[in-house]
């Protein structure tokens, strides 16, 4: 693969419309800005992160998450584009300089299509068609249609939303940059490739959509049949701006819950430095008092230093990763203390933070209400002539095909309809439904 083919800023669904512009923003800020406006980002600030919304200590939600992790993937863009053109300073005079943005914008609209309640919710979806009642669909629809449902993937609907008229006038929605939208494709494949993980990157409604788009940058084909490519090189970076964010923030945040000690969270930020940097970021330390902002700027340095493994990571495995043949991470190609010690935070995360209480509250609650959401809405669309499926129909917004002539049509509207709730308004709409709640009079 070639930079100079894959960094386009070729419009998705304005590929044939001129526009002239008087303005200093590049076509990569635009699209960074398109998002930020956007009605499904400004919903993410309702949407569960890892902990519960907040109460009287304020933690991450998706907006808050998707911002930083926005601020990180800018700086990886930025530090990767002025090492590569000191080397290959011809790409001076291509869109190469511009792939900080591009992957700042790319990690904005990574979480655009994760339903509510956090990754609960795409566990509910999957496991309602392939556990619970929605198996009744599988005779119904095509092996294609069934695989994509069965492994939901908030990836594969954030392509999904960021490709359809879901939220502008125009055919391509959004209309962003090819390469911004070959940014957030972790799994560059169709369903039928998901394998054990349940990943992939579209489904079979935007499979022609993500032809267009990999044959259009140059990237790598697989195999035709079926689908599948070699990652956008972007996304590494944007990957690795979410892994570094989750996993740095999550510590931060159980620690104001008080899931972890003020000590415990100190040793797991300091253990990712040498001796020698340990010293002179406790010398720092002792001249803050504040335990708070002790923790931030540990964290902050854990940030840093991540960033500038990453780059190198990168930077090292460039070749490969152009010619396709990176099957790793760059969170796992860090040097062995950073690797180390980012390994033991996960460790330490999996077992105090992502199965303590709260978190599994919010899971089982998300789990609940999504199944009901959808058992109703389902039952509708299957029989949408009955009296009561036509009440829940005309309950969805317009701008959701919940008539399309299709079964798979309608069902692929209701999870469109459904992923894009917030925790709140399904919340209140499972309330209604269930008789629990009324309209103010």
């Amino acid at each position: 693969m070639k930079w100079e083919q894959l960094i386009s800023a070729k419009r998705f669904g304005m590929e044939n419309i001129h526009e002239e512009r008087q303005e200093n923003r590049s076509e990569f800020q635009r699209d960074y800005d398109r998002l930020v406006f956007s009605a499904p980002f400004r919903r993410l600030q309702n949407k569960t992160q890892v902990f519960p919304l907040p109460g009287s200590v304020f933690v991450h939600n998706r907006l808050t998450h998707s911002l930083e992790v926005s601020c990180v993937g800018r700086s990886l863009g930025n530090d990767v584009a002025r090492i590569i053109l000191s080397q290959r300073p011809e790409l001076q005079h291509s869109f190469f300089p511009e792939i900080g943005s591009i992957v700042s914008a790319a990690c904005l609209a990574h979480d655009l299509g994760n339903p509510p309640f956090g990754h609960s919710g795409e566990r509910a979806i999957s496991t309602f068609f392939s556990e619970g009642n929605g198996g009744a669909l599988k005779e119904e629809l095509t092996e294609e249609e069934w695989l994509d449902i069965i492994h939901f993937e908030g990836n594969a609907n954030a392509f999904r939303l960021l490709t359809h008229q879901f939220e502008g006038r125009r055919k391509g929605g959004f209309a962003l940059t090819y390469s911004t939208l070959a940014s957030i494709v972790k799994y560059p494949f169709c369903s039928g490739l998901a394998g054990e993980n349940s990943k992939f990157g579209f489904f079979k409604t935007e499979e022609e959509s993500f032809r267009m788009i990999a044959d259009e940058l140059g990237l790598r084909k697989f195999q035709e049949s079926p689908l599948k490519y070699a990652r956008h090189p972007l996304v590494y970076l944007v990957e690795a701006a979410d892994d570094i964010c989750y996993q740095v923030m999550d510590i931060e945040d159980a620690y104001k819950l008080k899931i972890l000690t003020l000590e415990e969270t100190k040793e797991l930020l300091m253990s990712y430095f040498s001796e020698d940097r340990k010293a002179r970021i406790r010398k720092t330390c002792s001249y803050v008092t504040d335990a708070n902002e002790q923790i931030a700027y540990l964290r902050s340095s854990v940030i840093g230093l991540l960033i500038r493994e990453c780059t190198h990571a990168f930077v090292e495995n460039e070749q490969k990763i152009l010619n396709g043949e990176f099957p790793s991470t760059l969170i796992k190609n860090i040097a062995p203390q950073a690797r180390i010690a980012y390994q033991e935070s996960a460790k330490v995360s999996a077992s105090r933070i992502y199965r303590s209480k709260d978190v599994l509250d919010v899971e089982l609650a998300g789990f609940r209400i999504i199944t009901t959401l959808l058992e109703l809405m389902i039952e509708a669309v299957r029989y949408p002539h009955r009296t009561y499926s036509q009440l829940l129909i005309d309950r969805v917004s317009g701008q959701y095909h919940i008539n399309s002539p299709t079964l798979s049509g309608r069902v692929q509207a209701v999870l469109d309809y459904i992923s894009g709730m917030t925790d709140v308004f399904a919340l209140d709409l499972y309330r209604k439904i269930k008789g629990n709640s009324l309209p103010a009079v």
